[in-house]
């Protein structure tokens, strides 16, 4: 029987199997960042343990970030001191830290794979759920937690239970409008929060390979949404193209010998899921959430459903929503454009052509945070800038932002955000904030117009 992409890349890594029991995998590369490294970092020198490979660690500061004055000392004070914590314990252990204000700053699911730390085959880990996203590449890249963070400082290995395999086929062509966040999204609200729990996402069909690496990464980015440990796509010529030339990419003849490898990743065609589920691209329209997790998502054109369990009604209640009514015409204030799902050059450029020419509407505040130093430099060098000045977009600099609440961009108390993020948790922009989760392009639209609308027909 032929193995899974995912096997291929597990198998691989497996230095010991306990009897009967979990795997000691070995983990190529580690991302950390300001918040989930701290306690791991004093484990190890209350313990007195020896940092094991600091050559396999990356940093960054993201979360905690402001995204205006930079170069300015952090006004919070808890920020202040977990970024400062950061740079101390990263000069401690000899580990590379792209902080505040360096080239190469930026959300760790962003920067890594632009700078080609994020290659085919590897195995990734970060204490951040949403290092799902590295699985665009055909990575095992999952979230872990601090105590597992203290694990890999010390081994550069993890003891786990190899979680089963999933399948999620995308066929056809997609209609006008639809974004890889729509297709996501769509993918979600037809299986559910919790139908990925134990299982390792592939995502296959003619609509994945005919994505760009960066729609692949959204799509992977929310894989954890569903409830999946991660989320994977086949490498190929796309993904060997993207790498090909970046800061850590191998060059020359290694290079043309890793791609050698990495095209015996995909998986066999005789390889058996544990589960496989299949979906017709042409049923698939710009998405919207509606309540307060991933799952409950419409197409811009269907009403909220009508659902009775105390669950649903509480989330409608949060929301200040109504079963059966739709989303069309529903006053926005605020857009958020940025974050690990949807920061990356082409989310900026999508966002632009549409808005080009027109005024963002008077009650919208609407920012637009680049996912890195690299994309902000990319949005000025194309002109994207001065098209989002002009019609009256804030661009900010390089964080987490909006997406999380744990820096200064929050959604006030009891206003509606239409956001590029990947959770609309109650709360998650800030206390009573109510977040509707969507493409860039369906909040460019909704930027502009102030309301949300079915903007489909106003597409060129």
């Amino acid at each position: 029987m032929g193995k899974t992409l995912f096997d291929k890349v597990w198998d691989a890594h497996v230095v010991d199997t306990i009897k009967n029991g979990p795997q000691i995998l070995y983990i190529d590369k580690h991302l950390i960042h300001e918040v989930t490294s701290p306690q791991a970092f004093n484990e190890l020198k209350e313990r007195n343990i020896p940092f094991a490979r600091p050559d396999k660690t990356v940093a960054t500061a993201d979360h905690n970030t402001p995204t205006v004055d930079q170069h300015l000392p952090v006004k919070d004070e808890l920020s202040r001191n977990q970024l400062a914590q950061l740079t101390a314990n990263c000069k401690e252990n000899n580990i590379t830290l792209y902080g505040l204000g360096h080239k190469y700053n930026g959300i760790v699911h962003v920067m890594s794979p632009e700078l080609g730390i994020t290659q085919p085959g590897m195995t990734m880990v970060c204490g951040d759920s949403h290092t799902s996203t590295h699985g665009a590449f055909g990575t095992i890249a999952f979230g872990i937690g601090t105590s597992q963070v203290a694990q890999v400082f010390a081994s550069q290995c993890l003891l786990l239970e190899k979680p089963k395999s999933l399948r999620v086929n995308v066929n056809g062509k997609l209609k006008k409008g639809v974004l890889p966040k729509d297709v996501i999204l769509y993918i979600i609200a037809k299986l559910g929060t919790n139908s990925g729990t134990g299982y390792f996402c592939e995502y296959a069909g003619n609509v994945f390979e005919e994505m760009s690496m960066e729609g692949r990464m959204t799509v992977c980015n929310m894989s954890i949404e569903m409830g999946a440990r991660g989320g994977m796509v086949a490498p190929d010529e796309t993904t060997f193209e993207y790498v090909k030339g970046r800061e850590y990419a191998p060059q020359g003849e290694e290079f043309e010998n890793k791609v050698a490898h990495w095209k015996t990743l995909p998986s066999d065609v005789d390889a058996v899921f544990d589960k496989e589920y299949s979906f017709d691209a042409e049923d698939i329209e710009p998405m919207l959430t509606y309540g307060t997790n991933p799952g409950m998502g419409i197409k811009i054109s269907e009403n909220v459903p009508s659902e009775n369990n105390a669950s649903f009604e509480k989330s409608l209640n949060y929301m200040a929503l109504e079963k059966g009514q739709s989303m069309i015409g529903k006053p926005i204030n605020y857009v958020f454009i940025g974050s690990c799902t949807n920061s990356r050059i082409e989310d900026f450029r999508v966002a632009a052509d549409y808005v080009k020419g027109k005024q963002k509407a008077q009650n919208v505040t609407a920012w637009l945070v680049p996912g890195s130093q690299q994309v902000a430099t990319q949005i000025e060098e194309e002109g994207l800038k001065t098209i989002f000045e002009e019609a009256g977009f804030e661009l900010r600099q390089p964080g987490c932002s909006a997406c999380l609440a744990m820096n200064d961009d929050k959604i006030p108390v009891g206003e509606y955000c239409v956001s590029t993020s990947n959770r609309n948790f109650e709360g998650r922009q800030g206390p009573g904030s109510r977040t509707i989760l969507a493409s860039p392009l369906t909040a460019a639209a909704v930027a502009v117009e102030g309301k949300i609308i079915n903007f489909v027909n106003h597409l060129n």
